[in-house]
């Protein structure tokens, strides 16, 4: 049996604990042995993630000690797949480089804050995770994100929507779903999801199943492969440039 680790917290505002049971509901009808934690500490045995098929941080605005980020990526460097959703993910750890550089973004605005009206643009991509999906309308917050270009970006947003100082730039494609690679591991990332109703919507559950499916399986494919990519990254601090 497949087994995964939710881990909520942070900033209540993002309604975590009612997504991390969202997730754990899609997660078991799958058929996955899943764990919910509501501290950080579920981070500290580095061996016992390392037998994990999937982990799932739904921790917003929150600190961290490097020693459980290293575990964590040590875990996906071995083919333990990292997925999430919203600031839960790309809004974590502020002051943590390692894991913005694992995750594969940061959130830095979201122009209009609750509410705006925007449209979802699932990109020609030949992904099984996008697979018939069909652009789609959302009321919640359109996230601006600083986004590592080694990502593979699945789905955009357009801006400007909402007047400010960014909208004097041209118009951007702001990425909402994308997908990286660390080691050996499989990393999803969703930026919808600023409460759980928005993570309820049909569409959105369905491309967060198939993101979970996706990043569970890439530890068996790398096993089957017989892949291996050298010394795990363990970050790099300002006293080690």
């Amino acid at each position: 049996m497949r087994k995964a680790l939710i881990v909520w917290g942070g900033w209540l505002g993002h309604q975590p604990e009612e997504v991390a049971a969202i997730f754990r509901g899609q997660l078991e009808a799958e058929g996955f042995e899943v764990e919910v934690s509501d501290t950080l500490e579920a981070f500290a045995d580095a061996e016992k993630l390392k037998a994990l098929d999937l982990i799932i941080p739904l921790w917003t605005m929150g600190r961290i000690d490097q020693k459980l980020v290293d575990n964590v990526s040590a875990a996906v460097q071995s083919g333990v797949g990292l997925a999430g959703s919203h600031g839960g993910m790309c809004d974590a750890f502020r002051e943590n480089v390692d894991w913005q550089f694992m995750t594969g973004g940061q959130w830095v605005a979201h122009p209009g804050n609750d509410g705006v009206n925007y449209t979802v643009n699932i990109s020609n991509s030949t992904s099984p995770l996008v697979d018939g999906i069909e652009d789609f309308e959302v009321s919640s917050e359109q996230y601006y994100l600083h986004v590592d270009p080694a990502v593979e970006v699945l789905a955009t947003t357009r801006f400007p929507v909402t007047p400010g100082p960014h909208a004097y730039n041209k118009a951007v494609d702001m990425p909402v779903i994308w997908t990286k690679r660390w080691g050996l591991g499989r990393v999803y990332y969703n930026s919808l999801g600023h409460q759980a109703n928005i993570m309820d919507i049909p569409v959105v559950k369905e491309l967060m199943r198939r993101g979970f499916l996706w990043c569970a399986d890439g530890k068996s494919a790398a096993e089957q492969a017989g892949a291996g990519n050298g010394a795990a990254y363990t970050g790099m601090q300002d006293n080690q440039l």
